[in-house]
């Protein structure tokens, strides 16, 4: 079942339910921890969704310590935290213990608060390990399109990465504030804009300059002219990404696949990375990996790998052209690939394959196991997998 599945599941549900649901209890069970495992999560790990979660800093307040309703952990370490308000409340946080647990918790960059219906999302692009007082998300269960399911593949377990979680939720609140600010000028050019743009005109040539001070006569004699030119402009712009959707463009596949990469890779080099723990379980598959790979009659590149919180990923050379990605926890194993299901499938007899539940990167299948042990008689899927990243940046070795 694919990711937008799993939240239209979870929307059906609320939907049914949330009439019955009463009380901030009642609102946690019923509403929020399904959310949670749409999500990736292991709801019945004590460990991964910590229910009632206090930190060591915690301060009392009526005699009790503070505490959140749920902490949220990948491998140990608590990458959300959730506050709940009962179904019918406001998913507002009043007291500020959400915030205070968020400026304490330094390596914890998303919190949420939720009333089961309502999901907002903050993280700390005002100043760095504060809350903001304002989300870079909403998300309602009951009301939402395929955009904002988007946003939301970025929360699931299998692709938690604080720091592009973050570079993220700075272009979407930045996005729409530019979007709005654009808009009005689109739509009521300023007398400010106007200025810019007349005094703009003598770089275009010579022959359009407009001599003298821009006075408020010339603004009102430019106004009806700028309106034409913005919607001329727009009209251009149209037009020229339907051509690019009927391949019309001119621009050659190979040549937008490098400018993609290109920005994938300034992207990873901007991010700073929580620092993790390379376990010697993941060093294990990595040497049995790039053993594998070493078999390769046709290509002969460097394997390498790159561990998140998240997940720990094996690559040809840079970060994006990943061919693996493990997901060694103690309870439950398993590798994704770029390979379609059916194709993974055919080249690992045995052995459970699903359908990717929130694919970002391309990742399409994911593989079970139950030690990277098993590794050693799938050398035929990982030898593919490896191969046909290979080729989709190198020529094959000479022989």
């Amino acid at each position: 079942m694919v990711f937008s599945d799993d939240i239209a599941k979870v929307s059906e549900q609320v939907r049914k339910r949330a009439d019955l649901v009463t009380g901030e209890e009642a609102t946690k069970m019923g509403l929020i921890v399904p959310f949670f495992s749409a999500l990736g999560y292991d709801i019945f790990d004590p460990t991964e969704l910590i229910p009632e979660f206090i930190a060591d800093f915690a301060i009392k307040k009526s005699g009790q310590l503070e505490k959140v309703d749920y902490a949220v952990a990948i491998n140990g370490v608590i990458v959300m935290i959730v506050e709940a308000k009962a179904r019918d409340k406001k998913p507002d946080a009043h007291d500020g213990q959400l915030k205070r647990y968020f400026n304490g918790l330094l390596v914890t960059k998303v919190a949420i608060v939720t009333n089961g219906i309502e999901y907002r999302f903050f993280t700390d692009l005002r100043h760095e390990n504060v809350m903001d007082d304002e989300p870079f998300f909403n998300f309602n269960i009951l009301s939402y399109d395929q955009k904002q399911i988007e946003n939301l593949k970025f929360f699931h377990r299998d692709n938690f990465d604080s720091a592009i979680i973050k570079q993220h939720a700075e272009e979407m609140v930045y996005l729409k504030g530019m979007t709005q600010l654009v808009d009005n000028l689109l739509r009521s050019p300023s007398d400010e804009f106007i200025r810019f743009l007349v005094a703009q005109l003598s770089t275009i040539a010579p022959s359009y300059a407009v001599e003298g001070r821009v006075t408020n006569k010339v603004v009102d004699k430019f106004r009806p002219i700028v309106k034409k030119s913005l919607q001329s402009s727009l009209v251009d712009l149209m037009t020229q990404s339907i051509s690019r959707e009927m391949g019309q463009s001119g621009v050659s596949p190979e040549l937008q696949t490098v400018e993609v990469e290109a920005i994938q890779d300034e992207q990873e080099q901007d991010l700073e990375e929580v620092k993790v723990e390379t376990t010697a379980e993941e060093i294990e598959a990595f040497d049995k990996v790039k053993s594998i790979a070493a078999n390769s009659e046709a290509y002969n590149l460097d394997v390498k790998y790159k561990d998140v919180i998240s997940y720990f990923g094996i690559n040809v050379g840079k970060t994006t052209w990943w061919f693996l990605r493990f997901y060694l926890s103690p309870k439950k194993k398993s590798f994704v690939t770029r390979l379609s299901v059916e194709e993974a499938r055919a080249l690992a007899p045995g052995f459970e394959v699903q359908e990717m539940s929130a694919s970002m990167g391309d990742a399409a299948s994911r593989v079970i196991i139950s030690s990277v042990d098993d590794l050693d008689h799938l050398s035929d899927l990982i030898l593919r997998c490896y191969e046909t990243e290979a080729a989709k940046h190198f020529s094959k070795k000479m022989v």
